[in-house]
């Protein structure tokens, strides 16, 4: 049997998401963000979890460069926020709405949980490379979480 691109695709939008923008600081000091939904826990102690970014993107010479990232989880009514940074090449110039860590990590107001992250290995696999990073800091809010379900924006409200 052979699966092709679309196929699998449309297999994994079955799998509703929660969605996240990573924010990653580039080599001149701007701000970088990406909308991901690749990724998940792995240990809790330590606490480790796993991002999977393209080769393609931007986000991984700035992951490679930094070894740090911040994981934003989108509150509901942030879908375009999840779209702009969804577009590859979004640098993210602007810095309102952000805050940066004592680990030197930057971090999104809005979001409704934050996650402070330290690559600890990389793993390729096809055209993504597989990030193991150890979390430092958390912070988290009240709120309900945005989702993405058949390659558009949900929320829990609607089931």
């Amino acid at each position: 049997m052979t699966v092709t691109q679309e196929q699998y695709r449309q297999a994994w939008g079955k799998f509703a998401t929660g969605v996240s923008v990573i924010t990653t600081v580039r080599e001149d000091g701007g701000v970088h963000r990406m909308t991901a939904n690749a990724l998940c826990s792995v240990s809790l102690d330590p606490p480790l979890l796993v991002l999977c970014v393209g080769h393609q993107r931007n986000t991984y010479q700035h992951l490679k460069s930094s070894g740090r990232f911040g994981i934003n989880f989108l509150p509901e009514g942030e879908s375009e926020a999840a779209t702009r940074y969804a577009r590859s090449g979004d640098e993210g110039g602007d810095t309102d709405g952000l805050h940066c860590t004592a680990n030197g990590t930057v971090a999104m107001d809005a979001a409704l949980v934050f996650m402070d992250c330290r690559v600890v290995s990389e793993h390729v696999a096809g055209d993504h490379s597989i990030f193991v990073a150890e979390v430092d800091g958390i912070e988290a809010r009240q709120g309900a979480p945005l989702l993405f379900y058949e390659g558009r924006y949900a929320s829990l409200a609607e089931r």
